[in-house]
Formats: structure tokens, C-alpha cells, sequence
């Protein structure tokens, strides 16, 4: 595997005229399909707010239906293998683009658990908020509130999604999981009654592109990187990969929890982009 810095520079954004029209002509349906559904899910949210308070019974297939309708409209292949828990508990995967929120909810109903900042992003700040994403603050003063915010989800029944890594990658690599994040699971009895699911996100490009085509890392802008995505005239695809969900009690402490999650992770994405560059040989059939 080829080394990666992190601060490396983005390609200069390159788009010839019919990419251009392409990625026009996606971005008006998926910004359509998307905030007409935004617009649908608030009023749908007065409703189910005052009668089931905290419990979205209703809206997650509003964001679910989005999300699965954005890898039509963007020509994206996607495939899931595997399934989400039906235990109480939440997810953990890897982290190598923005498209892993519409991917990893296209296949379940979650809730995110992102840095703060991307509350104030224009656009995606609002559709985050509206969908239900617990917002964390890199602020070591603040740690027990956000606890205390994660333990009244979870016994709400919310299933949410860490990115434990902490960072987005370029997609062909699973950086350490920090553990502490793990730790709301450890706290006031959750680790009898809660489990984890690994999920490993793979990402394949469109054929001729670099294997690093969908990740998104440092300090790399948001929109060139999504017109890049949308003006692809062919797309790759995307998969997502269930692992066995395991009780957290079955681990002694978060940091064992954390290194299992991180093995399962890595051990799937590694043997799936070296499946994907087997079958691109001579002899070998598509992915």
C-alpha cells in the first residue's frame, strides 16, 4: 500500500464541457430530490416531535429515501453485504469521504455523530441538524455533557454511527480507532445491554480514475470535490460491508472494544480493494 500524507494538496478541479453538464444536470435532481425532502421532513417533524418527543418514528425513511435516491441520480454502483443489527447499540466505520453519510444511510436508519463545525457548513449544517446528527465539540471541558448527551440517545433507542478514526481518509487505508469515543458505552450500565457493528465502507473508482478517486481528506474543499464526483462521466461504486455486531461487556475495557472494531474494519477493507485490483488484471472479470 502506497504511503499517504494527509496534508497532500488536491488535484487542480479538471471538468471538460459535457461533465460539466453532466454534474449541472445531477446536482439540479439531487438538490431537488434533496431539499424538497428537507421541506417534507420539517413539516413531518412538527407532527412527530409533540407526539413521540425524541423518537423519530417516521423521518428516518425520509433521509433513508434520499440517500438511496442520490446513487441513482449520481450513476454510483452500490452494494451491501451482510446485515444491520436489530440489537440496541450503534455502528462504527471508517471514514474516507462525504459520501459515506449517504452511503451508510441509504442502508439503515442512523444518526451521525460529527465535530461541531459541520453545524455551521452551509447547506449540509442544516440538512445535519434536521436529520438528527449529535454534534460533538473538540473542547475536553465539555466531555461529560456530550456523555451524558450520547447515553440519553442511545437509551432512546437511537442507533448512532461513530466515525472513530476522527478523521476522513483517502479510502485505502483504516487509521487507528481512537478509543474514546468507546467510552459512553461504559458507562452507567450500558455495556450489558448495548452492542457494536464494525461496518467497512469500500470504495471503488470508475475505471481509469485513481484508486484515491471518492476519498476526501485534510484539507480539501467540499464543492470542487462533489462536482468532480457529480461530472464523472463513468462512476465507480460503492460497498458497505455488516460484520457481526458483538456485546461490549465481552470486552474489558473501551480500548479492546476499539482495537477489535479497528482489526475488523481494516482486515475487509484490505481484502476487498486487493479483490477490486485482482479482477481490473487481464483474465479477470468486473468487480
Amino acid at each position: 500500500m502506497t504511503t499517504w500524507d494527509s496534508n497532500e494538496p488536491a488535484e487542480p478541479l479538471r471538468i471538460g464541457p459535457l461533465g460539466w453538464t453532466v454534474a449541472g444536470l445531477r446536482g439540479l435532481t439531487l438538490g431537488t430530490v434533496t431539499y424538497g425532502s428537507l421541506a417534507f421532513l420539517l413539516a413531518l417533524r412538527l407532527i412527530e416531535a409533540p407526539v413521540f418527543r425524541r423518537n423519530r418514528p417516521f423521518t428516518p425513511f425520509v433521509t433513508q429515501f434520499v440517500c438511496r435516491s442520490a446513487f441513482v441520480i449520481m450513476g454510483i454502483r452500490y452494494r451491501v453485504s451482510g446485515r444491520p443489527m436489530r440489537l440496541k447499540g450503534a455502528v462504527v466505520a471508517n471514514h474516507a469521504s462525504w459520501l459515506d453519510i449517504f452511503t451508510l444511510n441509504a442502508c439503515q436508519r442512523v444518526y451521525f455523530v460529527s465535530k461541531s463545525e459541520v453545524a455551521r457548513w452551509p447547506g449540509i449544517g442544516w440538512l445535519a441538524r434536521a436529520t438528527g446528527t449529535v454534534f460533538i465539540a473538540r473542547d475536553p471541558r465539555k466531555a461529560k455533557d456530550q456523555q451524558r448527551v450520547f447515553e440519553d440517545r442511545l437509551r432512546a433507542g437511537h442507533r448512532l454511527v461513530f466515525f472513530p478514526e476522527g478523521t476522513s481518509t483517502d479510502g485505502q487505508r483504516v487509521l487507528p480507532f481512537k478509543p474514546t469515543l468507546f467510552q459512553a458505552f461504559y458507562t452507567h450500565g450500558l455495556d450489558h445491554t448495548m452492542h457494536i457493528q464494525p461496518v467497512t465502507v469500500v470504495y471503488l473508482p470508475p475505471k481509469g480514475e485513481e484508486p484515491r478517486f471518492y476519498g476526501w481528506w485534510g484539507d480539501m474543499e467540499f464543492g470542487p470535490h462533489f462536482l468532480k464526483s457529480l461530472a464523472a462521466l463513468r462512476q465507480g461504486r460503492v460497498e458497505v460491508i455488516f460484520h457481526d455486531p458483538v456485546a461490549v461487556d465481552a470486552f474489558a475495557s473501551r480500548k479492546e472494544l476499539a482495537r477489535h472494531c479497528e482489526d475488523t474494519v481494516r482486515r475487509a477493507l484490505e481484502a476487498r480493494l486487493a479483490a477490486g485490483r485482482d479482477s481490473a488484471l487481464p483474465g479477470h472479470g468486473p468487480v
